[in-house]
């Protein structure tokens, strides 16, 4: 528990895809910020039951792209004050060859299920006048990459999404910001070809792939007091990829 910089004592936080990978890593530094952390997670029962127990908190399961099944999760997670989403999964392909169902999945997963959950917090954000909503996105949403419309039209999307909705929710005291990982290492990026991870990191000034833990500090800054004067942006966390 922390009292110090980025604190979030005393608040409630859900995390999306909080199984795994970031999302793991931004429950784990959320609640050894001092948050009451709510793990949501599609599958990896026993990840996420370990996670929370991690850090007392709760995991909950549900999918995210289902907007009953999203908006349950949010009932159940409580008066909540940080909303993080990062659910997501990936179905490359080249367009010409992409499926009705890989592009369906994706958006659905990646970008409905923000709407779903944001839709379902607004009001009582609004209602008690404080929130941090944190969306992640990609710099594939950013830059665009090959074989992946149907991802980085999802991870674009989120960025549009999120400054609209900070410029609905902001004279309610409501923030709303996106942070862009570059290429982490986990589960997504493992399966990639090694010439493909060697020229990610050729275009990265600081010649490495990002950690989970590097997504989740800037996370939690975001979800703080720290960032009160901050909504509307897009954090590139990406080791200078996107420059």
């Amino acid at each position: 528990m922390s009292d110090g910089f980025c604190s979030l004592t005393g608040r409630t936080a859900l995390v999306t895809g909080g199984s795994r990978g970031i999302g793991r890593a931004v429950a784990l530094e959320l609640g050894r910020a001092g948050a009451s952390v709510v793990v949501g997670y599609r599958s990896g029962r026993d990840e996420a039951e370990a996670v929370a127990a991690e850090i007392g908190g709760r995991a909950v399961q549900a999918d995210v792209s289902d907007p009953v099944s999203a908006a349950a999760l949010v009932e159940a997670a409580g008066d909540l004050d940080i909303l993080v989403n990062n659910a997501g999964l990936t179905r490359d392909g080249l367009l010409a060859r992409m499926s009705d169902e890989d592009w369906r999945t994706v958006i659905e997963t990646n970008l409905s299920s923000v709407f779903y959950t944001c839709r379902a917090v607004s009001r009582p954000m609004m209602k008690k006048r404080a929130g941090a909503i944190v969306n992640i996105s990609s710099i594939v949403g950013v830059h665009g990459n090959w074989g992946q419309t149907n991802y980085a039209a999802s991870k674009a999307g989120i960025i549009g999404f999120t400054k609209s909705l900070a410029r609905e929710l902001g004279s309610r005291n409501v923030r709303a910001n996106v942070v862009a990982p570059g290429y982490v290492r986990t589960q997504l990026t493992e399966v990639l070809p090694e010439e493909a991870t060697q020229a990610m990191l050729q275009q990265t000034p600081l010649g490495r792939l990002g950690e989970p833990g590097d997504i989740a500090g800037a996370v939690r800054f975001l979800c703080s007091d720290a960032a009160a004067f901050v909504t509307g942006e897009v954090l590139l966390v990406d080791g200078g990829l996107g420059m």
